[in-house]
């Protein structure tokens, strides 16, 4: 009976043992930094970045990605709409990560990193204990904590003072704002709706790893950063791959963009003003419409400001133009006898609009170019409201 015991905590030993040495990585292993191009969809626009472990010792060859969600999550759009969106790190075989952005013919390219045994090591279980079902989730933001950044965090982690990442990546300094409207054109929908719902935190000067929550820029920042080691700085990337090789996706605007689309109204608005100036007539429809959508948007900005965690959307001075009391104001506009007090409504309204040119012409906050047409309607109807009353 002892030697039954014996030979059980034996195998017991044994078996923990080869599942430890299974963890080790072998001396060919390498880590890489795989970036991916841009897709057709706008949450595709900027790229992907994940991490891969390849060992052929071990039959291994994994990517480690940060950029999973799970749109069947409890709760997900109001989350999403709060600005508690949680990704997750996921594991997976990396030849399915390739044959997924193969069939969708993006670009990818693989840069394998300059680190000792210890340091591969190190990473790899960090990444391991990263990705178990109790850690995997994480709190999501699309500038300062994404797929891209958070490969960024994890060297900087492992390495410590010893990587030193790229200190500047043009003589012209970006904010975060204009690194987005290069990605993504301005008149498309994408661009104009996500520069309407986000505030001027976006415009603020950014250091040069803040560029890095672009895949493009981490992509940049991991072929010119250096590895110091025993005072020589070496490169950081010893070698890179092409693994796909396709023609870059672009976003187009569409025949429907909104300049396009604002201009016709902005053209429908001084047609109506001008046939109304000549009746000495009112279109109660063109204003209550005017009225009611700048104030609805002002609640809608007012709301991401206020009631969201979200870390970009306040200081929003969209709120400007989309003045949320224009929404009560709307109403007001569908009488046939205008109240007096509507006559210094409507001067404050057009201080406003003026304060919004000169946020952008000192680059307080830069607005989408689409507005453009938009605040020019504004302040004919407005104007033109002014002198009626």
């Amino acid at each position: 009976m002892r030697k039954i015991h014996f030979y059980i905590v034996l195998l017991f030993i044994i078996s923990q043992n080869i599942q430890s040495q299974s963890h080790e990585l072998s001396v060919y292993s390498e880590i890489s930094i795989v970036t991916v191009g841009p897709g057709n969809l706008l949450f595709e626009a900027f790229g992907h970045s994940a991490i891969r472990v390849k060992d052929p010792v071990l039959r291994m060859d994994a990517i480690y990605n940060y950029g999973l969600f799970d749109f069947n999550q409890p709760n997900f759009k109001l989350n999403f709409t709060k600005g508690k969106l949680l990704y997750k790190l996921g594991k997976r075989p990396f030849q399915n990560f390739v044959d997924g952005y193969n069939y969708q013919k993006r670009w990818m390219k693989n840069q394998v990193l300059n680190l000792s045994q210890l340091e591969k090591q190190k990473m790899y279980q960090l990444l391991e204990e990263n990705a178990l079902p109790q850690n995997a989730d994480y709190l999501y933001d699309p500038y300062f904590n994404n797929c891209a950044t958070k490969l960024r965090d994890v060297t900087k982690e492992i390495l410590g003072n010893k990587v030193q990442f790229p200190s500047s990546y043009s003589e012209k300094k970006h904010t975060l704002r204009q690194l987005m409207n290069i990605e993504i054109p301005w008149n498309t929908w994408g661009n104009f709706g996500i520069n309407l719902a986000l505030g001027n935190t976006l415009d603020q000067e950014i250091t040069a790893q803040q560029y890095m929550y672009l895949p493009d820029y981490l992509y940049q920042g991991f072929k010119n950063a250096q590895k110091i080691e025993n005072n020589i700085a070496l490169p950081l990337v010893k070698k890179e791959q092409l693994i796909l090789n396709f023609e870059e996706k672009k976003i187009q605007p569409k025949w429907y963009n909104p300049f396009f689309i604002f201009s016709l109204l902005l053209l429908l608005t001084i047609v109506v003003t001008y046939r109304d100036q000549k009746t000495n007539k009112r279109s109660k429809w063109l204003d209550f419409i005017l009225f009611f959508v700048t104030g609805l948007i002002g609640v809608i900005i007012c709301f991401l400001w206020f009631l969201t965690d979200h870390s970009t959307t306040p200081n929003n001075f969209n709120f400007l133009w989309a003045f949320i009391c224009n929404l009560f104001v709307a109403f007001v506009l569908l009488k046939n006898k205008l109240p007096r007090w509507l006559s210094k409504y409507t001067k404050l309204y057009l201080l406003l609009l003026s304060i919004t040119g000169i946020v952008w012409l000192f680059d307080i906050q830069l607005f989408s170019i689409a507005i453009l047409p938009v605040l020019a309607m504004l302040f004919i109807r407005v104007f033109y409201l002014k002198n009626l009353i």
